[in-house]
């Protein structure tokens, strides 16, 4: 099973994420009522796709966290590493907190705050965010997270080297470093996960 292959050990608490997401997330308008179906594929491994890449016992900072996605899908796959999940609107803090306590998660803080509000709490060694906004906005409130050497980690949708040319004067006035993008799972998942990573801080 690719679910199992994906996650490995945390394969039990990744489905009662998932399930907890189907019962409770078009209700509280976490998700549409079209991604209910597909919430496995979709969403789930296709964040859970993204914790190989995380550091060994690192600090973790997920921006616009929602329903969890990647945030807690990364804090359930990964146990080593902790994870704050920072996310403005009190109906999905309010999610987030009770989800950590259901699945038992010992590693994640819930952040009631904007991107921007949360540099006092860093610095981070990396930092995630997935369907937040375009490179061009969403580097300039993620990279002051960053230690200097630390890594962003964004998941993004196909037009992604689009972005990155739009986003080339936040790129250089952050001073990322080792600018790529990963496809990853394109053998297993129905739709591959295009995951930017760079370093911030690099060599001037």
């Amino acid at each position: 099973m690719v679910a199992r292959e994906i996650l490995g050990e945390a394969i039990e608490l990744g489905r009662r994420f998932t399930a907890d997401l189907a019962e409770h997330g078009e209700r509280l308008g976490l998700i549409g009522p079209l991604e209910v179906a597909r919430l496995w594929s979709r969403h789930v491994l296709n964040c859970a796709l993204v914790a190989p890449f995380l550091e060994a016992d690192g600090r973790v900072a997920d921006v616009g966290s929602g329903a969890g996605l990647p945030g807690l899908v990364l804090a359930l796959a990964r146990p080593d590493v902790h994870v704050t999940l920072i996310e403005p609107m009190e109906r999905r803090t309010d999610w987030l907190h009770d989800e950590t306590q259901r699945l038992g998660l010992t590693n994640v803080t819930v952040l009631r705050a904007r991107a921007e509000e949360a540099v006092a709490q860093g610095p981070f060694d990396q930092v995630t965010a997935r369907a937040v906004s375009a490179l061009r906005t969403l580097v300039p409130i993620t990279a002051p997270l960053v230690r200097p050497g630390g890594q962003l980690l964004f998941l993004k949708g196909a037009r992604v080297a689009d972005e990155i040319a739009a986003a080339d004067k936040v790129v250089r006035r952050y001073r990322l470093s080792d600018v790529e993008v990963l496809e990853l799972g394109g053998d297993r998942l129905p739709e591959a996960t295009r995951l930017f990573r760079a370093t911030v801080g690099g060599a001037s």
